[in-house]
């Protein structure tokens, strides 16, 4: 089926810790240093009192393992590498330490934080936007899609930090309008997936542009050879903080399947679920967007109400989508990987993946949103005969026991 792995190429979870052992015990040991202290409270971490509020308005109460010990090194000016993957809270980890750094003082560009997708980036700006509310702080996020001479006209009026995706970001800088002559940190986030889609050469023309003495952070669910690289090029004595499998988010989530047979029962399984569907906020996972559009058209035949979204549509209908469904005035919203990591809503409690995802990795992606920070979720798989492979590599990569969905879903939720 296309999609899955051909056997033999398939990922291997211990082959790959094994093998980024080696790249980092090679001439990687003197690269890196562990930090390990941890701090149990955002009290003990040494943060201006107005940047302590913003975390709290926001709803934070206990720091996640990455926050508990990813703050500080980043807030004592050191260059740290945090593997971590969605869900654990390591948004607010790097806004946190760019927050306590800034000059606010000084209205220039202090801060660059990158990201792949316009959706993410866009999340960033509003959790910096929201954790530094009492501290003024002028957050401005440079996507594509957006028009330009207004990024001109924010970034002329003066800004502390932006956040960006690399094409309009170079191209800001290209342009002078962002001036890099202040930056004195940097953050890449999601740096495997800015590398898997072809980013790195943008990636390296901006940091060409920065100050020689700029503070580097990267974040990154895995570290692929590439990203190492970006590590070993540009940061000095980082220190590395990795947040293993069993701390991350799948905690909390029940994870059942379906077995679906043939690929033709998948629609049927699915509208006989939609009630139990729309008692919640649910999102469903396909892998193409081609897909998305013909389970939406399906779903809308049958009278059932889904709100749609992925990468072929304009930003504004995205945005107005998004915000249907973070209100609950959609209730059901079918989308792609893209998008996985761009959709924090709180109220998600299940997940189905109407297509497995075509990685291990990308399972967590999808489904660690709907548990985040202990939230109790639901993560259903439709699995065809094809699939059940993939589903076997999932659990291993995982460490994780998928049942088969008992017939009572809705009293789980």
């Amino acid at each position: 089926m296309a999609g899955l792995a051909p056997e033999g190429s398939q990922f291997d979870a211990k082959q790959y810790d094994s093998k980024m052992n080696d790249l980092l015990a090679g001439d990687g040991q003197d690269f890196f240093t562990s930090y390990d202290e941890v701090y149990e409270s955002f009290d003990d971490m040494g943060l201006q009192e107005n940047l302590l509020r913003g975390i709290y308005a926001y709803g934070f109460e206990k720091p996640s393992a990455i926050q508990q010990r990813g703050i500080v090194p980043f807030c004592k000016g050191l260059d740290v590498i945090r593997q971590a993957q969605s869900g654990t809270g390591k948004t607010a980890t790097f806004c946190s330490g760019i927050l306590q750094q800034l000059d606010y003082g000084v209205v220039e560009c202090q801060a660059l934080v990158l990201a792949p997708t316009r959706e993410l980036a866009q999340q960033i700006e509003k959790v910096m936007r929201a954790l530094g509310d009492y501290l003024g702080v002028k957050v401005h996020a440079c996507v594509g899609g957006t028009s330009v001479r207004e990024d001109q006209r924010i970034l002329s009026s003066g800004v502390h930090v932006v956040v960006g995706t690399p094409g309009r970001v170079f191209d800001m800088l290209r342009r002078q309008s962002l001036r890099p002559d202040y930056i004195k940190m940097f953050v890449l986030d999601e740096a495997d997936e800015m590398l898997s889609r072809g980013f790195k050469d943008q990636i390296y023309d901006i940091f060409q542009l920065l100050p020689s003495k700029v503070q580097v952070g990267v974040f990154s669910a895995t570290m692929p050879p590439e990203a190492l690289e970006i590590t070993r090029k540009f940061m000095n004595k980082p220190v590395r903080i990795l947040v293993k499998r069993d701390e991350l988010t799948l905690e909390g989530i029940k994870q059942f399947y379906v077995n679906v047979e043939k690929e033709e029962w998948k629609l049927e399984t699915l509208c006989d679920l939609y009630e139990t569907l729309a008692i919640t906020q649910s999102v469903i996972f396909v892998n193409t967007r081609r897909k998305v559009d013909w389970l939406t058209d399906k779903m809308r035949s049958r009278d059932h109400t889904v709100s749609a979204t992925h990468g072929d549509m304009d930003q504004n209908t995205r945005d107005i989508i998004m915000r249907e469904f973070r209100s609950g005035s959609s209730r059901v919203l079918i989308t792609t990987d893209l998008l996985a990591r761009g959709i924090d809503v709180q109220q998600v409690s299940l997940v189905i993946n109407y297509d497995l995802p075509t990685q291990p990795e990308n399972y967590l992606h999808r489904i660690g949103r709907s548990g985040r920070f202990g939230r109790k979720g639901v993560a259903i798989n439709f699995v065809t005969r094809e699939d059940e492979r993939m589903l076997f590599d999932i659990q291993r990569f995982y460490d994780v026991v998928i049942e088969e969905l008992p017939s009572n879903v809705a009293d789980l939720l």
